[in-house]
């Protein structure tokens, strides 16, 4: 490794403003080795490698590729991944020297990622504050929500709609996914509005990330179109996710933006829900829509109501790995046939008639009545409302045997 005069040119970089790309070529040049940089949501800044190959198995962390966190004080504003392209081989001497002038680049790279990144984190800051201030009606006022917007450089006279987008990792995951997921999301929304800016919502008890977008414009087809862009997006660049979007109806004013949000909550709610997840729009949300009241003025209500109702049967359905409520659904869209019921599910019958009645003794609710089915239809769309999954799995039930959940005191049939 060349000593500690190869620190010139990097420092030369750094002192003319040449940018974060020329810093880090003359940093790779000073190491012997291949570099990239990436922020500290996983999106890339700067490369530094000697072939399309060599930057894929730096941004994949392949063989031979030394990840080392970027920090300014106690933040990490980003990872440099490098690969020596030397044979490795140094006396004790040339060890230590190699050392200190990784930690000095380290240093001065994580720097360099700061000044060039702190521009951007103030606009996401604003954007972050302006758009869960939509969503909490904290920001209600036409013209407020207007010159807030400008301040983004984002133009609502023409109209506006929200998506909320939400990604649930199914395997551990690494420092900085959230960043991630809401770049990426933004990423998906800007390909077709340009102008669209993105958010991570902080509502408390949200399982995963949850991301706030909002797209300018009055097309219903742009967004549509948008939002799939967005689904598209999050499928090709976050592996081993789930996801859920919702998007609401055009907001033509501006003081319309907060009932857009949470339309938009709505149908990532519902989608969340269902088997299919995927992306839903707030027409699609069907006798869903009657409750975005309820979901926005009173959730306490709602909860109060899915939880005398079917909570026993999604509880139930995880600890025992049983199906009552995908049962519950199917014997509903059925028009309470059990034949039918037990079609849909590829069941025997008998199967089907145990299930409802397990149905029965969990929620205190007869499906064989009209009520009793009333009151489980409004218990599931409540669930789903709230955005609330049913665990379920295999059916395993074994008879009476596998186990009960304790019914509430106090249901009323």
């Amino acid at each position: 490794m060349p000593g500690f005069a190869a620190l010139d040119a990097v420092t030369e970089a750094l002192e003319s403003g040449a940018g974060l790309p020329e810093v880090v070529r003359a940093s790779a040049k000073a190491l012997e080795a291949s570099l990239a940089v990436t922020d500290a949501s996983g999106a890339t800044l700067a490369v530094a490698a000697r072939s399309p190959a060599e930057e894929r198995a730096l941004l994949s962390k392949g063989k031979g590729v030394k990840s080392t966190p970027l920090r300014v004080a106690d933040t990490v504003v980003g990872s440099l991944h490098m690969r020596s392209q030397s044979d490795g081989k140094t006396d004790g001497k040339q060890g230590a020297e190699n050392a200190s002038m990784w930690r000095l680049l380290v240093t001065m790279i994580a720097s360099e990622v700061e000044r060039v990144r702190a521009p951007e984190r103030v606009s996401e800051t604003a954007a972050a504050d302006f758009l869960r201030a939509v969503l909490s009606h904290d920001l209600s006022d036409r013209d407020e929500i207007l010159a807030r917007a400008k301040e983004l450089s984002v133009d609502l006279e023409e109209g506006a709609s929200m998506i909320v987008a939400r990604a649930h990792p199914q395997a551990p995951t690494d420092e900085g996914w959230r960043g991630r997921v809401r770049a990426v999301a933004e990423r998906g929304a800007r390909a077709l509005v340009s102008r669209s800016i993105a958010a991570l919502a902080d509502r408390d008890g949200i399982a995963g990330a949850e991301v706030l977008l909002l797209v300018p414009g009055g097309e219903e087809a742009t967004a549509a179109r948008t939002a799939d862009a967005v689904l598209r997006e999050m499928e090709s660049g976050l592996a081993g996710y789930t996801f859920a979007i919702g998007r609401s109806r055009i907001a033509e004013d501006a003081a319309d933006l907060p009932r857009a949000a949470g339309e938009a909550l709505l149908a990532a709610n519902v989608a969340q829900g269902s088997s299919e997840g995927g992306a839903l729009a707030f027409e699609q949300t069907g006798a869903y829509r009657l409750l975005l009241s309820a979901m926005s003025e009173n959730p306490s209500e709602l909860q109060r109501f899915y939880a005398e109702t079917v909570e026993p049967l999604v509880a139930y359905d995880e600890q025992y790995e049983t199906d009552l409520v995908a049962t519950l659904e199917a014997f509903l869209e059925a028009d309470g046939n059990v034949a039918g019921t037990a079609q849909r599910l590829f069941t025997h019958r008998h199967t089907i008639y145990y299930r409802l009645e397990r149905v029965r003794e969990l929620s205190g609710l007869d499906v064989s009545s009209s009520d009793g089915r009333e009151k489980l239809s409004l218990g599931l769309k409540s669930m789903r409302v709230l955005g609330i999954s049913s665990g379920g799995g295999p059916a395993s039930e074994a008879g009476a045997e596998a186990g009960r959940v304790p019914r509430r005191s106090g249901r009323r049939a």
